[in-house]
Parts: C-alpha cells; sequence; structure tokens
C-alpha cells in the first residue's frame, strides 16, 4: 500500500494545538508557516485525572508521528480546555463537565511530553484564534460562542481576550434561564447549557420519549435505546428537526430561541460587531442559523434600541470544518497572539 502523501513543510519547529472537549480530544499539527501537517481526534477524556494526562500524552504523540515527526521537533504545545483555567500556572482549577478539580495539567503534560505547554480556557483561545483567522479578521471586538456538550463564550474586546478577574468572563453556559428548568452540573436548575447544549438537548428528548411521546427519535420498542445506549444524540435531534418530527422541531427551536436571547444578551453587556458560533451545534448548519436570526428579528420586533443594535451585529456560523478550538490553542503559541491575550492592555 502506497503511504500518504504529506504536506511538504518548511524548515522550522512545528507547533500543536489540542481541544479538549466534553465529547471528543482534536489534536492539529502545523508547521513553521502554518500548513497542516496531521489531525488526530479520540473520544472523550477521562475524568480521572492519571488516564486524562495519557490519554492526552497519547494522542499529541500519534498526530506528530502521523506528521512524519518527533516531540523534539514541537517547539510547544497549545491546549483549550473546557474550564477554569490558572493561565500563569496551566492548572485547570475547575473543569464542570470534565470532572476535574485542580488539575496540573500544563505542567504534567510538559514533563511528559519534553516540551513547553500553554493552556487556556477552550473559548477564550477559540477567540483569540478567531481574531487572528484571516476569514474572521477585521473586527477587534467579537463574540465566540461555542455551544458543544457545555457552553461558554470568548470575548475579545478592542483586540484584547476579555477574561475577567477571575479568569470566568463569558461562562454564560451556566446563567439561569428557567429556574424551574433541569438540573445543571454546576449545581444549578435550568441554565442555559440545559437548554441549548448538546448534553441538553440529548437529555431533553430522553426525557420526552420515556414520557412516551410520539417521535421518529424514538427506538423501534419506543424507547430510542436501540439508537445508541443512552438513547438519540443532539445531532439526532438535528436531522429528525429537518424531516418535521414535531419533538425535535420544538427541542430545536426552544434551543435556538435560547441562543438567540444570549446573543442579544451578550451584545447588550459587550457591544462587539461580530458573533461566531461555533462548537458541535454548529455543524446543523444554515437550519440552526435562519432559527436563531428568526429569533433575534423577534426580540427586536417590539424595540427599535434592541432593532438598532442588533442590525448592526455579524451574526454567523463558524463552519463545521473550521479548526476553530485547535487554531485557536496554536494562536496562544504566536508572539502577536499573546499581545492580545495580556491581561492589560497598554497605555
Amino acid at each position: 500500500m502506497t503511504a500518504p502523501v504529506r504536506p511538504a513543510r518548511v524548515a522550522g519547529p512545528l507547533r500543536v494545538g489540542v481541544d479538549i472537549g466534553g465529547s471528543k480530544v482534536a489534536v492539529l499539527v502545523v508547521a513553521a508557516d502554518g500548513a497542516v501537517l496531521a489531525r488526530r481526534s479520540v473520544a472523550a477524556v477521562s475524568s480521572e485525572p492519571d488516564d486524562a494526562i495519557a490519554q492526552i500524552t497519547g494522542v499529541i504523540r500519534d498526530a506528530v508521528a502521523e506528521a512524519g515527526a518527533t516531540m523534539a521537533e514541537v517547539e510547544a504545545v497549545g491546549l483549550g480546555v473546557p474550564g477554569r483555567v490558572d493561565t500563569a500556572s496551566g492548572d485547570v482549577t475547575f473543569a464542570v463537565n470534565l470532572g476535574w478539580q485542580h488539575l496540573p495539567l500544563g505542567r504534567r503534560l510538559a514533563t511528559s511530553l519534553g516540551v513547553p505547554c500553554v493552556v487556556e480556557n477552550d473559548v477564550r483561545a477559540a477567540a483569540v484564534g478567531l481574531h487572528r483567522d484571516a476569514q474572521f479578521r477585521g473586527p477587534d471586538d467579537l463574540v465566540y460562542l461555542g455551544i458543544g456538550t457545555g457552553i461558554s463564550a470568548g470575548v475579545v474586546l478592542d483586540g484584547r481576550l476579555h477574561r475577567g478577574v477571575r479568569g470566568l468572563a463569558g461562562e454564560i453556559g451556566h446563567v439561569v434561564l428557567d429556574p424551574d428548568g433541569s438540573a445543571c452540573a454546576c449545581g444549578l436548575r435550568g441554565c442555559f447549557e440545559t437548554i441549548a447544549g448538546g448534553a441538553g438537548i440529548a437529555r431533553a428528548a430522553r426525557t420526552a420519549i420515556d414520557a412516551g411521546e410520539a417521535t421518529s427519535l424514538a427506538g423501534g420498542d419506543g424507547t430510542g435505546r436501540d439508537r445508541a445506549s443512552d438513547g438519540p444524540s443532539a445531532a439526532d435531534v438535528f436531522a429528525a428537526a429537518e424531516t418535521g418530527d414535531l419533538l425535535a422541531r420544538r427541542l430545536v427551536d426552544t434551543a435556538a430561541a435560547a441562543i438567540a436571547r444570549m446573543i442579544h444578551e451578550l451584545v447588550l453587556a459587550y457591544d462587539v460587531e461580530l458573533v461566531v458560533i461555533g462548537g458541535g451545534i454548529s455543524r446543523a448548519g444554515a437550519p440552526l442559523l435562519d432559527r436563531i436570526l428568526a429569533g433575534l428579528k423577534r426580540i427586536a420586533a417590539p424595540s427599535a434600541f434592541a432593532a438598532e443594535l442588533l442590525s448592526e451585529t455579524d451574526v454567523r456560523l463558524a463552519g463545521p470544518d473550521h479548526d476553530i478550538g485547535t487554531r485557536g490553542a496554536i494562536a496562544l503559541l504566536d508572539p502577536v497572539a499573546k499581545e492580545v491575550v495580556a491581561r492589560e492592555a497598554m497605555v
């Protein structure tokens, strides 16, 4: 069998970007000139720290090997993690959806891999990547709304990443929209991500199926359990909505309305020019974006102020094939990007 042809790379060190999510770990290896040399993705990382470190180390080494290189040729590794990160130490102090607390991720990976490792919240890293990406370049005030298993927002203001004093700016997934709603992993009820996050949408579908609601999402026995071990996924719900399934359409409409509401509140809070929606949910494509834009129109209809504000805001999807997370992690390693993520603006 003929070996796959890898892109030629110019001389110079490689960089590795790692996007750690609730459902997968994605790795991107690029050459000094930015050419993509390898991509790897594995299933969700373990909640047990030692196993997690071994998994992440393994997939990074595999990706570098796929690029025809060794760790000795890697300049540094950037990692995006869904949780609260101490960027000075690289420690993950709290990651709700991963089950991690006080994990010295950066230091342990640097020891294991033998290269410097920079750790940042995944969505904030993605926001930095967007600001540096030619496809989205222009606005210095933008929000990246990452919607996957959970939800968070990365905010760039005046060309600089806004972290907040505790490093938690943009943690809107835990804004309570329905105090009587479903329990959230954070301990509250009715958080935004229980309504519009991938896990929340899947959970709502399972609850409706278990209650006997008619839907094509149910399996042959009416439970939906033959689709997967734990029932239909969010992707199944979006697909069913496009076929006219009433339950699926209701869940997707509810999620889209919540996203529209949160976009409005983000624009009110930060007065940004661009909002980019990414994460696993963005793979739903134009049908989802159309619902979100319709939701924004409903918000604007009774308010001239909201109408003016939203008409001047560009809202779009990142696209299913855009390496937002991994490229964002790599952007953290860029000396120019370090200016973007600086904690304090120059006077």
